[in-house]
């Protein structure tokens, strides 16, 4: 038995969003029950696919004693606050003092964390752990598959495991991965060989699914190579909504010998250069998205009730709520209104004010209604109407999809509300979160399978939970905070020669 410390931080960081992280942004986050601090972590996670949870399985099952420190979690968004950075990493290194002398580290961290008074969040945390345990004891860290893994993260730790799918469902075998590693450091008293890279080339967030080429061919190919070589392979696919000059993806090997650890590299770097122009990302204006989207419902029969069909699915990435949107703008529900889309249903617009309005006025009521983002925030402002209020919910919902299982989500308020003029309907919520889970629509009473058109605050986690019922994604852009495209962005900080984009323009500070 081995005392291992365990915690973490996870962020992730839009550098370009409109809304800070503060500290009760952990304190309050309806989606994960953050910070979580000594006993509590071993206990209040249970069941959830985390990695933290994930790795304390793990280590617990090899019969190590992990000692917990604290562990805290925010929805993306801009910049984490200097004050909430120094409250949750101050009090994780004074816990990590206090406890003692350990064995080993694991930290869940996400990689793409930017501060506002420090461009590399997981560095800094790192660089705080290892100036208290010394460079004897061995670090091992979890990292999101959108993590911007800098050098100083990838010298600090000893070894990093990062996701291998977009929608997240191996989030807690990450940490599980993570935990074997550290594992295998305290057996044989060895740490591993590394290597690491980084590309010239940036990628939107709908092209590293990996439920679709090239990603998903990508990570059959690492799992391939990692089979055949015994190194452990990660491939990073970055955030490029993080301002930061290591923004961008990244490549880590650990093995046991510098040969076999750095032609297993090799291979695999190769193949991911290669991938560029596949990545490449067809993206839809929102009037031209409804307009096909209606296209395709008006081919197939009408559904009838109770009878499951097969939605089409627009995602309205740009406001993702997963990516530092706040989920408010409302470009692509003035476009399903202004075409009168038939069986159309937004989720989630995110709207305290409309939905304590929808409660306070109850169901059947009927009254005007102005939802969404002011005008003076990019999305094109709000949309007025007259609105029917159908169903109420209090936001008190468990998730049931693959990815969000054991989530239970605490979003406030929430309401489906129906125009009058074109039928179109609205789920709103009056806490952040993206549209990954069918259980919140369910919650106001949409059963999502008998919809003919779906539009979605989502970029791809939708996809672990809607893509089976449906019979076609398209991506839209809409106007919003989470830039599709990186060459939209104005750039201050990335290193330059990067292409923003696949094969897109290079980067060239001004």
């Amino acid at each position: 038995m081995k005392r291992i410390a365990i915690g973490g931080m996870r962020h992730e960081t839009n550098t370009f969003a409109p809304t800070p992280a503060d500290y009760d942004a952990f304190s309050v986050l309806s989606a994960e029950p953050s910070p979580l601090e000594g006993e509590a972590l071993l206990t209040r996670l249970r069941g959830a696919n985390i990695p933290v949870q994930g790795a304390l399985d793990r280590l617990q099952a090899l019969g190590h004693d992990c000692v917990p420190l604290i562990w805290a979690a925010a929805s993306p968004s801009a910049h984490v606050t200097e004050d909430a950075f120094e409250r949750i990493i101050g009090r994780l290194v004074q816990r990590l003092r206090e406890a003692g002398p350990v064995d080993g580290v694991l930290l869940d961290l996400h990689g793409a964390m930017v501060c506002t008074h420090l461009d590399d969040g997981e560095g800094e945390i790192l660089g705080r752990v290892r100036a208290v345990v010394g460079p004897g004891v061995p670090i091992t860290v979890s990292l999101d598959l959108h993590a911007n893994v800098t050098r100083r993260m990838f010298e600090l730790a000893d070894a990093i495991t990062i996701f291998r799918t977009y929608p997240h469902v191996d989030s807690a075998r990450t940490g599980e991965r993570a935990a074997d590693l550290l594992h295998a450091m305290l057996v044989s008293g060895q740490r591993p060989h590394k290597a690491f890279a980084a590309f010239d080339y940036l990628t939107s967030l709908p092209s590293q699914c990996t439920t679709i080429a090239p990603a998903r061919d990508l990570y059959q190919r690492l799992e391939l190579v990692q089979a055949q070589s015994g190194v452990s392979l990660d491939f990073g696919m970055g955030f490029a909504m993080a301002d930061i000059a290591e923004c961008g993806m990244t490549l880590l090997a650990y093995g046991p010998d510098a040969g076999r650890t750095q032609a297993a590299f090799e291979e695999m770097a190769e193949a991911i250069r290669a991938a560029e122009a596949d990545f490449v990302t067809e993206a839809l204006p929102p009037a031209e998205a409804v307009r096909r989207a209606i296209a395709a419902t008006a081919a197939t029969a009408t559904i009838a009730p109770g009878q499951a069909g097969r939605p089409v699915i627009l995602a309205d990435t740009q406001d993702n709520p997963g990516a530092g949107g706040d989920g408010n703008t409302t470009g692509l529900l003035q476009a399903l209104i202004d075409a009168a889309a038939p069986s159309a249903v937004l989720a989630l617009l995110i709207d305290a004010d409309a939905a304590a309005k929808a409660h306070a006025l109850g169901p059947g009521a009927r009254a005007p209604f102005r939802l969404g983002a002011s005008a003076d925030r990019p999305g094109g402002g709000p949309v007025e109407g007259v609105f029917e209020v159908e169903r109420l919910g209090d936001g008190d919902i468990h998730c049931t999809g693959p990815m969000f299982a054991g989530w239970h989500l605490q979003l406030g308020p929430m309401a489906c509300l129906r125009h009058l003029a074109s039928g179109v309907r609205v789920v709103l919520a009056s806490r952040k979160f993206q549209a990954a889970d069918q259980a919140l629509l369910r919650h106001v009473g949409v059963e999502p399978s008998q919809q003919a058109l779906l539009a979605l605050k989502s970029s791809v986690h939708f996809r672990n939970d809607f893509e089976a019922i449906a019979s076609e994604v398209m991506i839209v852009k809409s106007p919003g905070p989470c830039t599709l495209d990186p060459a939209d962005l104005h750039w201050r900080r990335l290193r330059p020669g990067v292409r923003l984009g696949p094969l897109g323009p290079v980067h060239q500070p001004a």
